[in-house]
């Protein structure tokens, strides 16, 4: 007999809305105040777009934002790929030579302080004489993600039931067309899932850029982080609101993607 699910406890729900709280009424003020009409922060002026109009007019904050949109993507998507085979070689490849070794190295900046990890890219590049700028902080966001996708589409591999290649390879199949034809499209949701992981967590970081980025070449939250030390301007808001909205597109997006493939994987696996 299944066990009988009960209704949630005022501790319950009493407890899921302060954490929810505490998680996201921070980021609702923050969009509120973006449409704030006054110069000060915390004085509510009435509403207004004028911080959206002062974002678009700020050059070089417009460049930073392209600068930290063309790294997030470029990064994430070869973070994807070189994670995704990884994660393929890491369960499919158990036994072989020097594994514990790679998994070692490969999960390492999962743990690593960010400080070191810049550092040592910042030391790279300069015994490297690579001069400093939008490859060099692309490299490094790779380097930081990649684990990540790795972890996401490792743990969806190893949950994946082999016998459906196993099937397709004894309808003709070789290996390679089983694991596109099969394989491929059910982890795509992990996929997608590691691809938005790495695209923010590249958008977000702050201190492994800010060893490997060069003149010129600063990144959005560079651009904030230092505007912010010298007060916060309403402008801020905005900015971070656009992003918030940004980041809430590419979610959506991705998940309907994933949930496409998915569907697509499925109704396709029998055969």
């Amino acid at each position: 007999m299944a066990p009988r699910i009960g209704r949630m406890s005022r501790f319950n729900i009493t407890a899921l809305v302060l954490g929810m709280a505490f998680l996201y009424l921070p980021i609702v003020i923050l969009v509120i105040y973006s449409f704030n009409a006054s110069r000060l922060v915390t004085v509510w002026g009435g509403w207004s777009l004028r911080w959206y109009q002062e974002f678009f007019n700020d050059r070089a904050m417009l460049d930073a934002a392209w600068m930290s949109l063309r790294v997030a993507a470029l990064s994430a998507t070869i973070a994807t790929l070189l994670g995704t085979l990884a994660a393929v070689g890491l369960v499919r490849g158990e036994r072989f030579r020097g594994r514990a070794l790679f998994s070692g190295m490969l999960y390492a900046p999962l743990v690593m302080p960010e400080v070191i990890s810049g550092l040592s890219l910042l030391l790279l590049f300069v015994a490297l004489n690579a001069e400093r700028g939008f490859w060099t902080v692309t490299i490094a966001h790779t380097t930081l993600t990649m684990c990540f996708v790795t972890v996401v589409v490792q743990s969806r591999l190893a949950s994946l039931d082999r016998s459906l290649e196993e099937a397709a390879m004894d309808l003709g199949c070789d290996p390679v067309q089983a694991f596109l034809r099969v394989t491929l499209p059910l982890i795509v949701p992990a996929i997608a899932a590691g691809w938005m992981l790495a695209f923010t967590l590249s958008l977000d970081d702050v201190v492994i850029a800010s060893f490997t980025t060069g003149p010129g070449s600063a990144t959005l939250p560079i651009r904030i982080y230092s505007e912010v030390r010298l007060g916060v301007k309403p402008e801020i808001n905005a900015i971070c609101t656009m992003v918030i909205a940004l980041i809430a597109v590419v979610i959506v997006i991705a998940s309907l993607a994933s949930k496409l493939s998915s569907s697509q994987g499925e109704s396709a696996a029998p055969l």
